[in-house]
């Protein structure tokens, strides 16, 4: 049968790292490729708890419920956000399935075919999955460590007159890096200027290092700290970092008119997320110390992460540097010029170790000798015999180049 897909089917392409995770699953492979926290991180306990009081409630949490969420979870969320000095406000939140499911409703609600979006260089991959998905164009802004810079941001703007920009400015996926809070207010002054909205994606955010030493606020916080009137800034986050992916929660925080639409679009999509989970997400943080294990989650992946670049450290790999975060789940390393990221996943498959080509991040023109590493997943123990075997990638890489010189003398 001659299937006739739309032009949505044929223009979503397939997410590389989900592809390279079906690698992963082979037997004895050490994988650093998915952005996966900790399941040793998970609150099992707690949250099985959580779980019993809400079917002790009775037979109403297996109910249909509203499409913007479970109103005593949104009211939690907003009550957690304004102690970080996020404005919010259970009316202007719409709880979804995923932070992912987000970015999906936002494009959905505002991106026509031939219409641009501005992303960083690099950005996250299944943002730019979605982005395409809806026939729009993805254009990257060029960056620095301390975020977009403000000239180039600026002159996408007035080229492209883009509809949204899509930043992930706090640990971002894949560099790991943390925009200064002078970027930060350069974008919100840019895009209010130009009359663009922004969707700040920020599911790494509270994993920080040294608390104390970041100064890293939201640009929700700061627009609205700006600027009177709504927000320019649509904020999402999610539980899937903090808590437990599984349970599949995050959450849009907007103006009203784009909750409400927003919503509309959800309707169309899953009626609603899970109401059980949105109810055991309340019954937890009623109870559970989630900023205390938040606090633990990340001393553990501090620990990880100096272990990871310590043991790369000691193989003195020639050309190649990575960053130092000061939180979240990645590095980002640079390679040799003429060393092709996606031929030392190859070797490293071989080798059963499985990371991530960065090629797949770019909008644009990609950098081929870019990779990235998550840290957080594999046990620790597991960490020597990764880099063990990242190593042997690495010199098969270079052995097949002393190969190909040899035969073409």
């Amino acid at each position: 049968m001659n299937i006739p897909w739309s032009k949505m089917a044929l223009n979503t392409p397939s997410s590389v790292v989900r592809d390279m995770l079906q690698a992963a699953q082979a037997p004895g492979m050490i994988s650093l490729a998915g952005g996966l926290p900790a399941q040793s991180s998970f609150p099992v306990e707690a949250i099985r708890d959580a779980y019993h009081q809400v079917f002790m409630s009775g037979a109403s949490a297996l109910q249909y419920a509203e499409t913007e969420g479970f109103r005593p979870l949104r009211a939690k969320i907003a009550e957690r956000l304004e102690s970080k000095g996020i404005p919010a406000s259970p009316d202007h939140m719409l709880l979804t399935t995923g932070s992912q499911q987000s970015i999906d409703l936002v494009c959905r609600i505002l991106l026509d075919p031939g219409d641009r979006v501005l992303v960083e260089s690099p950005t996250y991959l299944a943002a730019l999955q979605v982005i395409h998905s809806y026939q729009a164009e993805s254009h990257g802004v060029a960056c620095d460590e301390e975020g977009m810079l403000p000239e180039s941001l600026e002159e996408q703007l007035k080229l492209h007159r883009p509809k949204l920009v899509y930043i992930n400015p706090t640990f971002s996926n894949p560099s790991g890096k943390v925009w200064s809070r002078a970027r930060r207010q350069q974008a919100v002054d840019l895009c209010r200027k130009y009359g663009v909205l922004i969707l700040e994606d920020d599911p790494y955010g509270e994993i920080r290092f040294n608390p104390e030493q970041l100064d890293a606020p939201s640009l929700a916080e700061l627009d609205a700290a700006s600027y009177e009137g709504p927000t320019n800034v649509i904020y999402t986050s999610t539980f899937s970092k903090t808590v437990a992916p599984g349970l599949r929660t995050g959450w849009i925080l907007a103006s009203p008119d784009i909750i409400k639409i927003a919503a509309r679009a959800k309707q169309g999509a899953d009626l609603h997320s899970s109401s059980i989970d949105q109810r055991a997400l309340h019954a937890l943080l009623e109870t559970f110390d989630l900023d205390g294990h938040i606090r633990s989650i990340s001393k553990d992946y501090a620990k990880r992460m100096n272990t990871m670049t310590s043991l790369m450290t000691e193989k003195a790999w020639e050309g190649i540097s990575w960053n130092s975060p000061q939180g979240g789940m990645f590095l980002w390393l640079e390679l040799p010029e003429a060393m092709s990221a996606s031929n030392l996943f190859t070797y490293g498959i071989q080798e059963k170790v499985c990371i991530v080509p960065g090629d797949s991040f770019y909008a644009g023109t990609p950098e081929l000798n870019r990779m990235r590493i998550n840290f957080t997943h594999t046990d620790p123990e597991l960490l020597p015999e990764a880099v063990e075997r990242m190593d042997r990638a690495i010199q098969r890489w270079h052995a097949s180049v002393q190969s190909d010189t040899a035969v073409t003398l």
